[in-house]
């Protein structure tokens, strides 16, 4: 003979005269609370962002000096640069903070250098200057990275890898805040012959 289950039935917690108990009614008012606090917190949040959200802080390279490119017959290269980067906050309503920077300069593979700063604050609608200095120590280069300078050289025009990335942030108001990494790959190029940048477009992208 089957076995029939049992079956259980939820039912409210009724007090001694058959109502419901006011621990029940407690409970369930501080959770509607919170249900709908969690609700006008992420509209403020959302409003917030889109009165905010056209300008998205970004990192450039705003300028740049090659001031010294010497390589000899051993096959050694020795390189000093100058790089401004640019920290901009285009929001006119809102300041933005940069953290965890980091940036990588390399030739054909080989690193010079791993430039850093310190957590600071843009002001609304302004921007930051980051100028580096990187001397590079002694690099080897291999026979063919020996022939690609050499004809950097008669080309008057020599590449150098710069790569990086940092967190942004903007507060919206007292209830929370908008975050973004800007990431930055490109070349920097320089006329060997005077040490001159060759500009363009190294700007970050944001996500």
């Amino acid at each position: 003979m089957a076995k029939t289950m049992p079956k259980f039935k939820g039912k409210l917690v009724m007090g001694a005269n058959g109502r419901t108990n006011p621990l029940v009614w407690l409970v369930a008012i501080i959770c509607t609370v919170i249900a709908v606090a969690v609700v006008v917190v992420g509209i403020a949040v959302f409003i917030g962002y889109m009165v905010i959200h056209p300008r998205v802080p970004v990192i450039s390279v705003n300028n740049a000096h090659l001031d010294l490119l010497r390589n000899d017959y051993a096959g050694l290269l020795q390189t000093q640069l100058t790089i401004v980067v640019t920290a901009k906050n285009g929001n006119a309503r809102a300041h933005a903070s940069f953290s965890d920077i980091t940036f990588n300069i390399s030739y054909q593979g080989q690193d010079i250098a791993v430039l850093v700063a310190d957590p600071f604050e843009v002001p609304k609608n302004s921007s930051k200057d980051l100028s580096y200095v990187v001397q590079s120590s002694s690099i080897p280069l291999s026979p063919d990275q020996m022939e690609q300078v050499g004809d950097a050289w008669k080309k008057n025009e020599i590449e150098f890898d710069f790569t990086g990335a940092a967190r942004t942030q903007w507060k919206v108001g007292p209830l929370g805040s908008v975050k973004y990494l800007c990431h930055l790959d490109c070349d920097l190029k320089f006329r060997p012959l005077n040490g001159t940048y060759i500009p363009s477009r190294c700007t970050s992208k944001s996500h």
